[in-house]
């Protein structure tokens, strides 16, 4: 992960923070989904859970990793270190009628105040932890039955390396990718299943062509003045979706890592 650091040149000019997430595009995800629908995902920690059993999501975000789970759910603890990502879990979980607790905080950092749960979740956040041994091992600790960990099979911004060379000359990395997760998990001595396909999930996005452009432009650390350029770059990766607009290096397979704990008890 030290090769995706970006150059200090870049960071120091960019108008704006490139990190982050938009919290409309977690919102426009969730309220596309069909209710009731599970991705397989969701199933896999579904099958894991009691009835009335407890849920932990790691980097909640608006909760697409656990809310779905809420017709045998009796708890849901999102842990997230964005107050706004909190927000709309809260907001989301209101919607469905889920009993919900949020703990603002970075994970493993949190995971002495956070409780063990029946199940433990987390979506998209493994690309971005510089060190995934105590982070895995702090979820494998709070989890009674099962982990489930959904991924892109690349990284999520791998998709981008053209835009980084065009616009700045870098070179940007491939790796690590599903495949070293997986590895690296069951060096600690996970029993570590996966399984990948495409997703099923709503992509989601802006209602506002330009925001979209607006949000890839930030990413790549550049000011407004280059908003049109950024839209000729990502040309028809820049599309129109069930009335919101994402740009992306089309639909990257979706891979699902879990295992049971050493605690496990079966529903």
């Amino acid at each position: 992960m030290r090769e995706w650091k970006l150059p200090d040149s870049i960071l120091a000019a960019a108008p704006e923070s490139p990190w982050g997430f938009p919290v409309q595009v977690f919102r426009s995800r969730m309220e596309l989904a069909e209710p009731g629908s599970l991705t397989f995902s969701n199933e896999r920690a579904y099958e894991a859970l009691p009835t009335g059993g407890s849920v932990l999501d790691i980097g909640v975000g608006a909760g697409a990793a656990s809310l779905p789970l809420q017709p045998r759910s009796g708890l849901i603890v999102g842990v997230d270190s964005s107050a706004g990502s909190l927000t709309e879990f809260r907001r989301q979980a209101r919607r469905i009628g889920a009993t919900v607790r949020t703990m603002r905080g970075e994970w493993p950092g949190i995971a002495r105040r956070a409780p063990v749960t029946d199940v433990v979740v987390c979506n998209h956040v493994v690309y971005n932890v510089a060190d995934l041994e105590p982070f895995a091992l702090a979820m494998d600790a709070h989890a009674r039955c099962r982990v489930v960990v959904e991924v892109t099979a690349r990284h999520p911004t791998a998709w981008m390396a053209d835009l980084w060379l065009r616009f700045h000359g870098l070179d940007r990395p491939t790796r690590p990718d599903a495949d070293d997760a997986a590895s690296l998990l069951r060096g600690l001595g996970l029993d570590v299943h996966t399984h990948s396909e495409t997703s099923r999930r709503a992509h989601g996005g802006f209602p506002d062509r330009g925001d979209a452009v607006a949000w890839i432009r930030r990413r790549l650390c550049l000011d407004a003045s280059r908003d049109a350029e950024v839209a000729a770059a990502l040309g028809d990766r820049l599309r129109e979706e069930d009335g919101f607009w994402s740009a992306s290096g089309g639909d990257e397979p979706v891979v699902t890592l879990w295992w049971d704990t050493a605690r496990t008890v079966r529903p």
